[in-house]
């Protein structure tokens, strides 16, 4: 199959209301969506990297710049089998892992929509339904957050996250400890702390958090296998881990009791696969976690998921972020907390053009 066409769009969703991290707070998703074009066939690849590098270093300047001087390039420069043959290609390049994904994750689309076969068949998934888990971002005091965990928990989502950051972490989980005695929530920190606040990420295990995820530098492992030695917390590892031989290094030195694995950041789903084998080869716990995405980004990670090593992740329902998605039919969280893994060929869902069009802030089209 040779790729004929390549599209590259940036979108724009407004968000229903503001969600805050230690980053700042977004007010509107922009994302590049890259499109294939081959033999009739069309697939979609979203990319996670924002406008600003406060997540990684990415941005949506930079993957466009990748992807249409470097990358596409590689992708006309022979036909392509398999999505892997792709993968290794674009190996070529070093880094860039959130805008080789979204071309990556476009050749897994149209080869599973090539094959009339799902995605998650294509991946080698098994599960017809993931479990769903929600984000919540951090709230304008500890009331109007347990609030929001409440209103999560009555829509049937079986996992929460919460964002924490220093000056917001001990009171908020104090709060949630007391009004949900049973929640297990999972502590998100993005970065936000340093080695020197052991001791205060400590006396955030008297809450007994599921885990403490990305607690330190943004690419560091060695901090945390220390810290991991000074608190009880389980410590999840989200941003460090950005290909399948980092993450072996970060579960050797005891820095990552649980694995975050974001498709968008390790480089695509070739890689996620080995990632996906290698925690289940090492008993690490897995999940999949979340970057505001649309329909179209939130429904490769729902596929990725129904292979048999995933714990429940963030994924959820994409009309809690926008008023208006992009696919039809829509990703839908039922009321028992779960998300059906759609059977159609490809992503399992129709990209809708009226939409793409009111969405749409530029647009390029490459060829060879």
């Amino acid at each position: 199959m040779r790729i004929e066409r390549v599209e590259l769009r940036e979108l724009a969703l407004p968000m229903r209301q503001p969600f805050e991290t230690s980053f700042g707070v977004a007010r509107e998703k922009r994302f590049l969506l890259v499109t294939l074009h081959a033999g009739g066939l069309t697939g979609f690849g979203e990319c996670v990297a924002d406008h600003h590098p406060g997540y990684l270093p990415e941005t949506l300047g930079t993957a466009a710049h990748v992807l249409r001087d470097f990358l596409v390039p590689l992708a006309f420069a022979a036909p392509i089998t398999t999505p892997q043959e792709l993968a290794a290609r674009l190996a070529r390049v070093r880094g860039h892992e959130m805008a080789k994904a979204a071309l990556e994750m476009a050749a897994w689309d149209l080869c599973a929509r090539r094959d009339g076969v799902s995605l998650a068949r294509l991946l080698g998934g098994t599960r017809e339904r993931i479990a769903a888990g929600v984000s919540v971002g951090l709230q304008r005091d500890d009331a109007a957050l347990v609030d929001k965990v409440a209103e999560e928990l009555a829509a049937g989502y079986q996992r929460v996250k919460v964002k924490i950051k220093p000056g917001r972490d001990e009171s908020a989980l104090r709060a949630l400890k007391r009004r949900f005695p049973e929640l297990r929530v999972v502590a998100d920190a993005n970065s936000a702390y340093t080695l020197a606040d052991a001791e205060r990420l400590a006396r955030l295990d008297a809450f007994e958090p599921a885990m403490l995820e990305q607690p330190l530098h943004w690419d560091d492992v060695l901090d945390h296998a220390a810290l991991a030695k000074r608190i009880r917390t389980p410590i999840c590892l989200d941003e460090s881990l950005r290909s399948a031989a980092r993450v072996a290094q970060a579960i050797d030195v005891g820095a990552a009791a649980v694995v975050n694995l974001k498709p968008g950041r390790v480089g695509g789903f070739t890689e996620s696969l080995a990632i996906h084998d290698l925690c289940a080869a090492r008993g690490v716990p897995l999940w999949c976690g979340g970057m505001v995405e649309s329909g179209i980004g939130r429904l490769f990670n729902v596929h990725l998921q129904a292979l048999p090593g995933f714990e429940p992740g963030d994924t959820s329902d994409p009309r809690r972020y926008f008023d208006e998605d992009l696919v039809d039919p829509p990703v839908v969280v039922s009321a028992d907390g779960l998300i059906d893994v759609p059977a159609g060929p490809g992503i399992g869902a129709t990209v809708v053009g009226p939409r793409l069009e009111r969405a749409t802030r530029w647009r390029e089209e490459l060829t060879p």
